[in-house]
Formats: C-alpha cells, sequence, structure tokens
C-alpha cells in the first residue's frame, strides 16, 4: 500500500532540511520537496541534490517571479500599501503565492498534508496557513515547530545532530547570522544586534542588495518610469516586463543607497519585532507611483485612497490575501487606476528619491488655474462667496458660544 504524501515547503535551509527526516521518522509519509522561486536568486542552487540527499521523493522547483510581480507586488503599488508607515510588505505579498502553488502541487501529486517550517512566533504561519484553508480547507497542515511534544529541536546545533544522526551531512555550521528572507522585491533581515532596538544596524555586515547612503556615488542618477493604468511599462523609455523593471531598480537603487528601512513594527501574533528592509526597487515603483497619482487623482478619490492603501496593507501583513474584502478593495483600487498614466522622472542620490518631473495626459494640473497670473477659469471674487458658505458652521458655533459666555458674565 502506498504511502501518504505530504508536500513541504522546502527553501533548502537547515530548518526545511531538517524537517524532511522528521516527517519521515514521525509520520511515515513521503515528502515531496516544493519550492517557490519568486527570485531569491542564487538560493537556489544545488536544492535538488540536497532534498533528495535528506529523504525527499521529488523536488519540484516552480518559477513564479512573473507571476508574483504582476499579481502580488504591482497590485500593492496600485493601491500603495504600506504597513505602519513603513515596510513595503516584500515578505507579507509573497506568502499568499506561495501557499497557493503549494496547494496546486499537493492536488497534483494527491498529498493528505502540507508542512512549513515557520516559527510558533512568528507573521509567516498565519499567512501560509490562512492561503491554505481558503484554497483547501481539506488539507492537513503541519507545522513542526509548534509540535514541542515530537519537534525537539530548539538550535542550529541540534538540527544538524538531527540529521547525522540519520546519516544526512551536509554544508551547513551552526554558527548564528541573520534570519534573512529574500524574493524579487526585498530582502529582510533580522535577528544578532537588531534584537536589541537601542543597537545601529550594522550595515557593513548586513546589507546585501546595495549600499548605505553614506556609501553611494557622489554623484546622483536620474531615471523615467512610464505607467499605463498604474502598472509600469518602460524604464527609461525602453518597454519591458515588471518583473525586469523591477530588477533594474533594484540593481539602480542598491548602487544608490534607496529603500533601507530600520522598523520595529506590530506582528499579527501581539508581539513588536525589529527588523531591516532593503527594498531599492520597490521603494522607487512606490515613489514614483505616488508621484503620478498626486498628478492625476481629483482629491476626495486620493484622500479616500489613502485609507484603503492603509487596509490594505494590513489585510495582506495579516495573509488575508485570498478573502473577499481584499478583492473588493482591489477592484476598487483599480477604479482608480484607469487614468494614472504617464512618465515620471527621479534623481537617486544617496538614499534620496528626488523629483525631476511629471507628464501625463490625464493630468488635473491646469497651469491656467494654478498659476498666480491669474486665468480665465479662476475668478478671485468667487473665493469670498465660497469662504462665507464653507465657514457657515464655524461661524455659527462661534457666535453662539460668544453669546453664551457674554450671558454668563451677567
Amino acid at each position: 500500500m502506498a504511502k501518504e504524501k505530504v508536500v513541504l515547503a522546502y527553501s533548502g535551509g537547515l530548518d526545511t532540511t531538517a524537517i524532511i527526516p522528521w516527517l519521515k521518522e514521525n509520520y511515515d509519509y513521503d515528502v515531496i520537496c516544493c519550492c517557490i522561486d519568486v527570485g531569491q536568486g542564487n538560493e537556489l542552487d544545488g536544492l535538488e541534490e540536497r532534498a533528495k540527499y535528506s529523504g525527499a521523493e521529488k523536488l519540484y522547483i516552480l518559477d513564479v517571479v512573473d507571476e508574483f510581480v504582476d499579481e502580488y507586488a504591482v497590485p500593492c503599488v496600485k493601491a500603495g500599501a504600506v504597513y505602519e508607515n513603513k515596510y513595503l510588505l516584500g515578505t507579507s505579498m509573497a506568502r499568499p503565492l506561495i501557499a497557493k502553488k503549494l496547494v496546486e502541487v499537493a492536488r497534483k501529486e494527491g498529498a493528505t498534508a502540507i508542512c512549513h517550517g515557520a516559527t510558533g512566533k512568528g507573521n509567516d504561519q498565519i499567512r501560509f496557513e490562512l492561503g491554505i484553508k481558503a484554497l483547501a480547507p481539506d488539507i492537513k497542515v503541519i507545522a513542526p515547530w509548534r509540535l514541542t511534544d515530537t519537534w525537539k529541536m530548539q538550535s542550529r546545533e541540534d538540527e544538524i545532530e538531527y540529521c547525522k544522526q540519520h546519516g544526512i551531512e551536509l554544508p551547513f555550521d551552526a554558527s548564528h547570522s541573520y534570519s534573512r528572507d529574500r524574493n524579487l522585491w526585498h530582502i529582510s533581515h533580522e535577528g544578532l544586534e537588531l534584537e536589541d532596538p537601542a543597537n545601529a544596524p550594522n550595515y557593513d555586515h548586513l546589507l546585501v542588495l546595495g549600499v548605505s547612503p553614506e556609501k553611494a556615488p557622489e554623484e546622483g542618477e536620474t531615471l523615467s518610469l512610464t505607467f499605463e493604468k498604474g502598472a509600469p511599462i518602460a524604464l527609461n523609455g525602453k518597454k519591458m516586463k515588471a518583473s525586469d523593471i523591477l530588477k533594474e531598480l533594484n540593481a539602480l537603487g542598491g548602487k544608490h543607497g534607496i529603500g533601507i528601512v530600520d522598523i520595529v513594527e506590530n506582528r499579527v501574533v501581539g508581539m513588536k519585532s525589529r527588523g531591516v528592509y532593503e527594498t531599492p526597487g520597490g521603494t522607487i515603483l512606490m515613489a514614483a507611483h505616488e508621484q503620478l497619482e498626486e498628478l492625476i487623482l481629483d482629491r476626495d478619490t486620493l484622500s479616500y485612497k489613502k485609507g484603503i492603501g492603509n487596509k490594505f496593507a494590513d489585510l495582506v501583513y495579516e495573509g488575508k490575501w485570498f478573502t473577499p474584502l481584499r478583492e473588493a478593495l482591489s477592484a476598487f483600487v483599480d477604479v482608480t487606476q484607469q487614468y494614472v498614466t504617464g512618465e515620471v522622472k527621479l534623481k537617486l542620490y544617496k538614499g534620496n528619491i528626488i523629483k525631476q518631473g511629471t507628464t501625463s495626459p490625464y493630468s488635473l494640473y491646469n497651469e491656467s488655474i494654478a498659476s498666480f497670473t491669474t486665468g480665465d477659469l479662476y475668478d478671485h471674487h468667487d473665493a469670498e462667496g465660497f469662504i462665507n458658505l464653507f465657514g457657515l458652521s464655524l461661524k455659527v458655533r462661534a457666535m453662539v458660544m460668544q453669546n453664551l459666555d457674554k450671558g454668563s458674565d451677567k
């Protein structure tokens, strides 16, 4: 009789490698490893050999970089989704796609369970499992780090020893480094000196995608981005797919120290967590998109959309991508983006993004009205009547309070 199968979200790191023999030992499953490529680069090197050597029956490596950028990152850009005013959601926006692909592989393989290596303290366990519940409520989820009766490993040393006991000799060492998550949008760093908010980040040791602003070139660099309906379609006049634009912007932004954020954020599970995020290309895209929107969107829509963006960010951060509310907010955002088309010019200089001009056929900026030299569309005399009506309720209240004060003086 064939064994039941489990699909393991596999990164190739020590944690998920140790999970392979642990699953076989405690569940007697056939382990199907699945690595979702969202742009983590050379982290994928040697994965197939490592997975099978560690006891996996099979390894899937799924390249979903374009899908990640087009269907998850760009919608967040359109929404202006930023968590707690700083975090551009790099890890958060990738997790629902990973969950979706894990479910697809589980269905293809006829697996009865999905396993992930997220800890019991973090947000990722929530994001993975909400995605799986939304797409495959019948599939069992195994989270080893929460199963303390059978998962006894509490350190890298424990995991290395466990692998050795099961005949798995791999080039892992017990030295502790930053805990990182990388995809095409960003890389996050946690741990070491960052665990104490009183410590400054050791940027010389920490940064991967670029340099600190202090070490950026003395000369700035100007670029142009073209958007169509809120989505980036060209860089410096050259049309390319969004993922290629992001790759180019990552290189440019990293070179000039763009998009480095040190934040203490509020995790979904209730604790505060400190991390440093590098999001060079994403930061440039967000800034350019915002610059274009301020030229095109009317006052009421722009104001209301800021609140929608905050709620959108909360939903993404909390792992609620596959929900009716997120879908409804995306529908609203898409309507606001119908005319967000145009070109944005920016200068990158030592961590700063400096405006260099914006053009759009749908611009609501009218020089004839806005100029200090009054045009035909604006009559200064109209302002007096507007102010009288706009401030009427304020004036009425002041008159009432004034009369009450006079009465109390008698």
